[in-house]
């Protein structure tokens, strides 16, 4: 068996479904395929939330991030159900970078608001905070399972054939298209799919996927563990927050907590908090799906000290993977006939409709870049 397309997606996770959605609403035939069925829990992109958090100080996010707001939006639209949910977003801890990120902000005409700590302790009494507090109120969460929903939805809408359970061995470029070698384990069946061009958002399997040679940055996969946790008060309002512990000092560590902390209230489960990327390196293939003990005691310890509205006893986990560049940069680039989404654990959801804009594009027009902090070093 044997099919030929213009394009062809490889992961359907959030980023590969924003890619597909784009293709096709641009009138492109795309195939895309997930090695896991719908709903499944291996990879980064599932849950009921995601921070939406817009507190970045840097031109290239914030361009991603209001083309990411117009797609949510446009989604929205589409399937009659919102997928944003804008209950406001506190960060605090580093006072020079809340500085600049409110002023990145507001010299955009973006809403952000300077709090001190005790303005900050009487509006969300369920928080402690320190320095500096950054409001931004157009900020909050994504209801992630439910932006899978509409992504896939209104792919299949336009003409998409999104495929579960379809696992990639084998990518191989010429100069007149790609092949790629699909096997479907539940049927015992093997087949080809020739493709012009082939997008490869495959999260933390993207290196295994690419041809030898390929140069892509380096990619570490790490198991990530944040939790749930109850609250103390059922009155208390909660925003979406980052702190950063230890101030600039990242090299110095965040004593006595291992990492920078966010989180978002997420309806039916609790507050969700977490510490950003001090997990384990892990083998995709071979996770335990349970926190380190030593890290979920820190992360009891954290809500302990700074969250006196929450019950530290009542933790839920949650394991995720985060797939990072050394950076914490996106790759969004093209090589040959080759488009590679990857990079994006950990801060990446939120951008998802313009990731997929970003990448369908760079498949359509061999000519067309990213942002140059989203290349691959020529």
């Amino acid at each position: 068996m044997s099919e030929r397309i213009p394009f062809v997606v490889i992961g359907a996770g959030a980023m590969g479904l924003a890619t597909t959605w784009q293709l096709a609403r641009g009138g492109h035939g795309v195939i895309a395929l997930e090695q896991f069925e719908r709903g499944h829990t291996r990879g980064a992109s599932h849950g009921a939330t995601r921070n939406f958090n817009n507190a970045y100080g840097e031109d290239h996010y914030l361009d991603l991030l209001a083309l990411a707001r117009t797609g949510w939006d446009d989604l929205a639209r589409a399937t009659g159900e919102p997928l944003l949910r804008l209950h406001g977003l506190v960060t605090h801890g580093d006072d020079a970078l809340v500085a600049h990120v409110h002023h990145a902000l507001t010299a955009r005409g973006e809403r952000a608001e300077l709090l001190s700590e005790a303005e900050a302790a009487q509006r969300w009494a369920g928080m402690r905070f320190a320095g500096d507090v950054l409001l931004t109120e157009d900020a909050g969460v994504v209801r992630a399972d439910a932006a899978l929903r509409a992504l896939e939805d209104t792919a299949r809408a336009h003409g998409a054939d999104v495929r579960f359970g379809q696992t990639v061995v084998d990518v191989a470029e010429d100069p007149d298209g790609v092949t790629v070698t699909v096997t479907v384990e539940s049927a015992g069946e093997r087949y080809l799919l020739r493709a012009d061009v082939v997008v490869v958002t495959a999260g933390a399997w993207t290196g295994r996927l690419l041809p030898a040679g390929f140069a892509l940055p380096r990619l570490t996969v790490t198991e990530e563990s944040p939790a749930h946790f109850a609250p103390r008060s059922p009155g208390d309002v909660w925003p979406s927050f980052n702190h950063f512990l230890g101030g600039s000092d990242a090299a110095a560590g965040h004593a006595p907590h291992p990492g920078q902390t966010y989180g978002m209230p997420t309806p039916g489960e609790g507050v969700k908090v977490g510490f950003h990327h001090v997990g384990p390196v892990v083998d995709p293939d071979d996770r335990s799906f349970q926190p380190t003990p030593e890290l979920a005691r820190s992360l009891e310890d954290y809500v302990r000290d700074w969250f006196p509205g929450l019950d530290r006893a009542s933790a839920q986990p949650i394991s995720c993977t985060y797939t990072s560049t050394d950076t914490e940069d996106f790759v969004l680039d093209r090589r040959g006939r080759i488009v590679v989404g990857a990079g994006f654990s950990g801060h990446g959801f939120k951008f998802t409709p313009a990731v997929g804009g970003v990448l369908a594009r760079l498949a359509v027009d061999e000519t067309a870049q990213a942002a140059a902090p989203f290349r691959i070093e020529r």
